[in-house]
């Protein structure tokens, strides 16, 4: 990523004050979570069938992580996946109307937790605007670039952005990985169809 498209990011307060109110920042995959503006009634069905089908993929759950200011800031996020083994790099989709993405991408790095099975109120904290998603969640900063690695989780990657691209109303942000990790339970928590589900 350039250096200068961090400095030249539109501040915090100025994201706000464009998206407003809104109580979720819950990246679900690409088109979950932003809506059809439209009043064709067909294209709002086209969506609806779009996210019912795709819903049949079930997915596992994540905490995208990073730092801002010195503070630590987080999002949930379904859309995530390998991409390249030699150089290895993953992705992750955040909506545009993520408030946390652009703190992201300002700090150049990110890293992704793996939740378990046990974790999905902490994939709700994380999905929440409007309260302190860390006030009550303990971590360590990754050996890495220093974003935070999430206590209890399965495993991480710690990465610097690599490339961003707009897709939609969605970006695909590719990291390149600088160290990962497994740890804790065996068992993933996973999104299916709408709702939460484990292995078991």
């Amino acid at each position: 990523m350039n250096p200068d498209a961090r400095e030249t990011w539109p501040s915090p307060d100025l994201i706000n004050s464009w998206l407003g109110d809104v109580d979720v920042d819950f990246e679900f995959r690409p088109g979950e979570s932003s809506g059809v503006h439209s009043d064709d009634p067909a294209a709002v069905a086209a969506a609806r069938r779009f996210r019912d089908v795709l819903g049949r993929f079930a997915s596992g759950v994540t905490v995208v992580t990073s730092t801002s200011g010195g503070q630590p800031v987080g999002l949930t996020c379904q859309s995530f996946s390998s991409v390249s083994l030699d150089p290895p790099l993953v992705l992750f989709v955040p909506a545009k109307t993520s408030r946390a993405w652009p703190l992201i991408q300002r700090s150049g790095k990110f890293c992704v937790n793996f939740l378990a099975a046990d974790q999905a109120d902490l994939s709700n904290t994380m999905a929440s605007r409007g309260v302190d998603k860390f006030a009550s969640v303990t971590w360590r900063p990754s050996e890495a670039t220093g974003s935070p690695v999430l206590d209890g989780v399965l495993g991480h990657v710690d990465c610097t952005i690599h490339a961003v691209h707009e897709a939609g109303d969605h970006f695909i942000v590719i990291g390149r990985v600088l160290e990962l990790a497994a740890a804790g339970p065996e068992e993933p928590l996973l999104f299916y169809r709408g709702e939460y589900r484990s292995t078991d």
